[in-house]
């Protein structure tokens, strides 16, 4: 296996911008180039590729999103309560990465965020903290019982992409499209009684 390119803060700077304000398709190298302020050959020469700066950029914004889940996965408070900030945490972390979630989602398959196979699961890195939260709610009384593997892909799903979509496609601000999707999402797990 080859040794990955090398690629510093201004080319994933500009490869974010390139694909911001091109879209994946349309972000060719010589954009990215351009948006970095480096040549198109100097990109060659390093062996970078548009596919091979978008998987770093994902790799990227995964470390963040796990990273920013701890606070919701320590903090004190019921497990329902701490599931909604990850849901908030999850919308944070989209919409920072907004750019790189759009081109991720001109792709047929965005495999960074798939297991393999029929029916297959969102990879355990995006749904374990999800999972937890799920399982920590039912234990405490604030959640109702439900599979936390599976609804887990279901929340990171239904409510990662549908933040991205509201923004991208019908261009909500981000707090109306954060608090419309965790309304149907957290509203929908609590237990009765516990609904706000």
């Amino acid at each position: 296996m080859g040794r990955r390119p090398i690629v510093d803060d201004a080319l994933y700077a500009g490869a974010r911008r390139a694909f911001a304000k091109y879209g994946f398709h349309e972000a060719t190298l010589e954009r990215i180039a351009e948006e970095a302020g480096v040549s198109r050959v100097t990109l060659h020469r390093r062996g970078i590729t548009k596919q091979g700066l978008l998987e770093q950029l994902a790799e990227r914004a995964a470390e963040q999103y796990r990273a920013a889940m701890w606070p919701a996965l320590t903090a004190s408070g019921s497990g329902a309560d701490r599931l909604e900030r990850a849901l908030e945490i999850l919308c944070e972390q989209a919409e920072a990465n907004l750019d790189v979630l759009l081109a991720l989602g001109a792709q047929a398959n965005a495999e960074v965020f798939h297991e393999e196979g029929d029916e297959a699961l969102t990879r355990a890195p995006f749904t374990e903290p999800l999972e937890r939260l799920l399982r920590d709610g039912a234990a405490d009384g604030t959640l109702r019982e439900v599979d936390p593997v599976e609804t887990a892909t279901v929340l990171f799903n239904l409510v990662g992409w549908a933040y991205v979509h509201l923004r991208a496609e019908h261009r909500w601000a981000p707090e109306r499209a954060r608090r419309a999707t965790l309304d149907v999402a957290v509203n929908g797990l609590r237990a009765a009684g516990s609904r706000r």
